[in-house]
């Protein structure tokens, strides 16, 4: 997820948190290399739902980079104030005001997506939450969508990198049911939602992009 700190918003007045905008150095470092890789698999798609926008600024560069797509913010109530600044500072018509979701309460907003994307998510969240986001994204996304999933994993049960066996040791001692994710486990949840892997791409920093294509017809 990154640290957040805050930035000034163009107010003249006392550094309140309610006039500073919320900033990753992570999304800053790594949103061009997202981007190249999310491109192509969102080069013919017209609807995004970003779960869990964070600070906003993903959603602010992909939106000001892809400017085919309808990009749909989302978040917990809680963050919606910072997304806000981000999206009224860049006035891009294509980047949507957040809709509150959590991943963990039903039922999710009524939106119509053709590509769900998320970033640094799975391993900050219960795996209960894990297999709950899968449950609303396969309830979400439209037959023929594309899953776009970007983070840290296992495979085959080991870490990828020292760097990330150290991540995953403070991961848990912040909440011990966190982690990296196996990408086995995860491919499991997305193919239980009739999703077929079409990508897995290695990104910087020992990260990966997962894609994924939705069957036309959900296996019952």
């Amino acid at each position: 997820m990154g640290i957040i700190i805050y930035r000034r918003n163009g107010v003249n007045s006392h550094d309140h948190l309610n006039t500073m905008k919320p900033f990753s150095t992570a999304c800053e470092r790594n949103q061009s290399h997202i981007l190249a890789a999310l491109q192509p698999v969102l080069a013919d798609r017209k609807n995004v739902l970003e779960i869990a926008s964070g600070t906003g600024q993903h959603a602010v560069f992909f939106g000001e980079n892809l400017p085919h797509l309808t990009w749909q913010t989302s978040e917990l109530v809680q963050n919606h104030a910072g997304i806000a600044m981000w999206l009224a500072e860049a006035q891009l018509p294509n980047v949507l005001l957040p809709v509150v979701l959590d991943i963990h309460v039903d039922p999710w907003p009524n939106i119509t997506a053709d590509a769900i994307f998320n970033a640094n998510m799975a391993h900050i969240v219960s795996w209960a939450g894990v297999v709950r986001m899968f449950a609303g994204i396969g309830q979400t996304l439209k037959a023929g969508g594309v899953l776009c999933l970007y983070g840290p994993f296992n495979y085959a049960g080991k870490f990828t990198s020292a760097s990330n066996a150290e991540f995953d040791v403070w991961l848990k001692s912040r909440d011990e049911l966190s982690g990296i994710r196996d990408f086995e486990a995860i491919d499991q949840l997305a193919q239980a939602q009739g999703f077929e892997l079409m990508r897995d791409v290695a990104m910087p920093s020992n990260n990966r992009l997962l894609v994924w294509s939705k069957h036309d017809i959900t296996p019952v």
